[in-house]
């Protein structure tokens, strides 16, 4: 990681406790984010993808620690989330009461995942905290690649862009319920 990845990073962190949406490499596409319990953040990001509510957002931690406070964990889901971690594979969690729906949507779990996007990981690291993480497009487009894309397809948009590359997937991560163990997309 060079210095100069640093320097942006805490940036966009800057931006973050600002209550700015910003977009930053994930393992599969670029990814839209911000803090999770600012709901003005967090309505700004579902306006710039024009995406509902009710479907939920996606976050993401650099540890399972920074996670904990949002989900009702026990021994078993433990065991079955931490082999998959740090890694691209996101699972949907009961959600403790106090999450906000503006992160669970109807449901009453959350999509979570420890990243293993090493700016992305630094992003969590250096916010000591989890982020929402949504591809960065538009419902009707295709989520973006490459920094470029971000800033063509949403143009219009006030966004900091973390420059980097992303991973290798060649798609979106994984999605299982930790409860029956199916894979959701």
């Amino acid at each position: 990681m060079t210095s100069n990845t640093s320097f942006k990073v805490r940036l966009a962190v800057q931006k973050i406790n600002r209550g700015e949406v910003i977009a930053y490499p994930t393992e599969a596409v670029y990814g839209l984010g911000c803090d999770p319990l600012n709901q003005q953040a967090v309505h700004k990001l579902l306006t710039i993808k024009k995406r509902t509510l009710d479907k939920g957002l996606i976050l993401i931690a650099s540890s399972l620690s920074q996670l904990e406070p949002y989900l009702q964990l026990n021994d078993d889901i433990i065991s079955r989330i931490q082999p998959t971690w740090p890694g691209p594979v996101t699972w949907i969690i009961p959600a403790q009461a106090w999450v906000p729906d503006w992160l669970t949507g109807k449901h009453s779990s959350l999509a979570v995942r420890v990243t293993s996007h090493p700016i992305a990981r630094l992003l969590c690291e250096k916010n000591a905290g989890p982020l929402v993480s949504t591809s960065a497009n538009t419902n009707s487009r295709p989520p973006a690649t490459q920094s470029w894309m971000v800033s063509k397809n949403l143009a219009d948009n006030d966004i900091f862009i973390l420059p980097g590359q992303v991973g290798h997937l060649k798609q979106a991560t994984p999605i299982y319920d930790v409860m029956n163990q199916q894979q959701l997309r």
